[in-house]
């Protein structure tokens, strides 16, 4: 019964958004406690924006601007028989969770936005922000909301590549939108050291810097993202990556920063660091991928960094961070962080979106439950979800395309906020006889909402995956022999053929390249067999339509090899149409052995023209085949990654 009662709530609540007076049933993050009531405020003659608290100055600025989105007037005049927007901070926020909590209320007198702070006002500013005034109308209502995770954060590696200030500005505007209140700005690598530094300006010269010579930001440029971040009520933490990572340091200084020289010169770096920029309370000292061979190193500079006013965050598994220091989880599989001892965790662990397919992506952050825990506790305050482009890119809004950047950054969004999700990893949409599917429907309307709303200009690389089912039929013996044909080629719906799963999905990962973490579509698969997956695709028309093709989706993390001429991938899949073979792309770079200096051109489906299928009116039958010998791969750089990736692409 409680099932069915859940069940029929989320049938309300997906077809009430079809309706404009509750278009606000769109809002992502969804609020934790959204109460719709009778009636509407009525804006037509405008509203009264109280100016009264003079801490509100900017939540004031972007109060106008919603009321001007609207195209509702907002009065000057104190006239009684206009409806007012009260923005009313009350007692001082206790802790960081009640901080950030807020509450809406419209009714007939107005709307009024309570919290303890300026930054929950603002978060329901932003949550107003996403209403639909419809008819110079708002629906009343009542919003009672707060987060599950006070660490909610976005990391962005310019390191490797560099990304220009405006676009800098416009993820820290979407993160604002969504609610997200730390942006993890990691700008030393080996191949850069991006941040240009007063006492040795020779560190950001083009001949120190192997992947887009010069590029860095300058003071002053770093000073306004700050001020940029800090006017969203975003927290910039820096990382400065130490010991590890380090090479564009040991060009320029010519030794180890472990070494006694070395210490010197980062200690100098840190401290014209603190006296160049302030109210930055933490600092990220890296201490991961590195070989320790100074034990002293980290503890010294921990120190330093505390006697500077820092505090200090680093990778876990790493160096030998210090106790105080929080740890930000990035390796191994799922596991529950409990709340017990003094060390405080950050998750990033399975949220490095440049690892994950740009359909899966969303699939696995919508499920993926932080630390293991429904919400923070005293030891796990939150997650970041990282974008580590380490191969090259032709220019920096590929990265948004080759990684589902937004789209990815909006679900996790709406999972960090609510917490929950479901336990260990997911890759593939879930059953659809449960709740979690019909959470997931439910999220990608709104999501497909947002992405018309917000992001028409913008790079998203995500479109509607529900509904579309697959058969899954195998397996078929090929006995290493990934070319060998099957009778089911010639005729995929001969009777007798039977069924082995159905799945659903526009990308479904037969097999997870990390097997022994996350599950695949097909159980216990086995070496050296064929499979085969079978749909049907409804036309009204005859017509020729996009469709985004895709199999073993290229990391951008790892120097993989690209796929040889005339193939679809290196083990032989193959597509058919109405039993016409659809071609592979013709590769610009095909057959090519991979290096992280070589960008990535047209290897995925979501950076290169979709592909044209010819479809006739009515049904139309798509086959996929899927071969594979063994699941070793050629190396490390090239993991065996068995999935496909077949739908319209608008």
């Amino acid at each position: 019964m409680k099932f069915n009662r859940i069940l029929l709530s989320l049938l309300v609540l997906s077809i009430s958004c079809l309706s404009p007076t509750y278009a606000q049933e769109n809002l992502i993050p969804l609020p934790i406690k959204m109460e719709l009531r009778d009636g509407a405020l009525n804006l037509s003659n405008g509203i009264i924006l109280k100016k009264t608290d003079s801490s509100l100055t900017g939540e004031y600025l972007l109060a106008s601007a919603i009321i001007a989105e609207w195209k509702v007037a907002e009065s000057a005049v104190n006239n009684k028989q206009l409806p007012t927007l009260d923005l009313q901070l009350i007692d001082e926020a206790s802790d960081q969770k009640q901080r950030e909590d807020y509450i809406i209320k419209i009714d007939n007198e107005g709307i009024r936005i309570i919290a303890h702070s300026p930054t929950g006002i603002f978060y329901g500013l932003q949550t107003l922000r996403q209403f639909s005034v419809q008819n110079k109308s708002l629906a009343h209502c009542e919003i009672n909301d707060q987060p599950a995770f006070p660490w909610r954060s976005f990391l962005v590696d310019v390191g490797r590549n560099y990304q220009p200030l405006h676009l800098l500005k416009e993820q820290v505007d979407i993160m604002a939108q969504y609610k997200m209140n730390v942006l993890h700005f990691h700008f030393t690598e080996d191949v850069a050291w991006r941040l240009a530094s007063k006492k040795y300006p020779n560190l950001t010269a083009a001949s120190n810097i192997t992947r887009g010579g010069g590029e860095h930001y300058s003071e002053q440029e770093f000073k306004e993202l700050i001020a940029y971040c800090k006017a969203r009520h975003i927290l910039l933490l820096p990382e400065i990556d130490m010991p590890g990572h380090s090479q564009a340091f040991k060009r320029y200084f010519g030794v180890d920063m472990q070494s006694d020289s070395g210490i010197v010169y980062i200690k100098e770096l840190l401290k014209e660091f603190s006296q160049t920029y302030q109210d930055l309370p933490y600092l990220h000292i890296g201490g991961d991928e590195v070989k320790i061979t100074n034990k002293n190193f980290m503890p010294e500079i921990t120190e330093y960094v505390e006697e500077l006013g820092y505090k200090t965050i680093g990778w876990e598994p790493g160096s030998n961070l210090m106790p105080q220091t929080i740890r930000q989880l990035w390796m191994g599989g799922p596991k529950r962080i409990p709340e017990q001892g003094d060390l405080i965790y950050i998750d990033s662990k399975h949220l490095y979106i440049n690892h994950m397919d740009p359909l899966e992506t969303v699939t696995t952050l919508f499920h993926r439950k932080i630390g293991e825990q429904d919400k923070a506790h005293k030891n796990l305050i939150g997650a970041t979800l990282c974008a580590w482009p380490d191969r090259a890119v032709s220019k920096p809004l590929d990265m948004f395309y080759q990684n589902a950047v937004y789209p990815a950054l909006v679900t996790f969004a709406e999972r960090v906020w609510r917490g929950g999700g479901l336990a260990g990893w997911t890759c593939n949409i879930v059953d659809e006889n449960t709740i979690a599917y019909q959470e997931f429907k439910n999220f990608e309307n709104r999501l497909l909402n947002h992405k018309n709303m917000y992001f028409s200009n913008k790079p998203f690389p995500y479109v509607k995956q529900t509904g579309l089912k697959w058969e899954l039929i195998g397996p078929f013996q090929n006995e290493g022999n990934l070319t060998r044909s099957f009778p089911i080629e010639q005729q995929p719906y001969a009777d007798g053929i039977e069924v082995t799963k159905t799945v659903e999905g526009g990308t479904i990962i037969l097999r997870h390249w990390w097997a022994d973490i996350i599950p695949g579509a097909i159980e216990g698969p086995l070496p050296n067999t064929t499979w085969y997956a079978r749909t049907k695709i409804w036309s009204e028309k005859n017509e020729n339509k996009s469709f985004w093709i895709g199999f073993n989706n290229l990391s951008r993390s790892y120097a993989s090899n690209t796929p040889k001429k005339g193939t679809w991938d290196n083990l032989e899949s193959k597509v058919w149409v109405n039993h016409q073979p659809i071609q592979p792309p013709l590769w610009e770079q095909a057959g090519i052995k991979g290096d992280l200096e070589v960008p990535l051109i047209d290897e995925g489906y979501t950076f290169r023209e979709p592909t044209q299928i010819s479809l006739k009116k009515g049904w139309n039958e798509v086959l996929i085949k899927l071969p594979v010998s063994d699941f070793k791969g050629e190396d490390w750089q090239n993991p065996v990654k068995w999935m496909f990736t077949l739908i319209p692409s608008n």
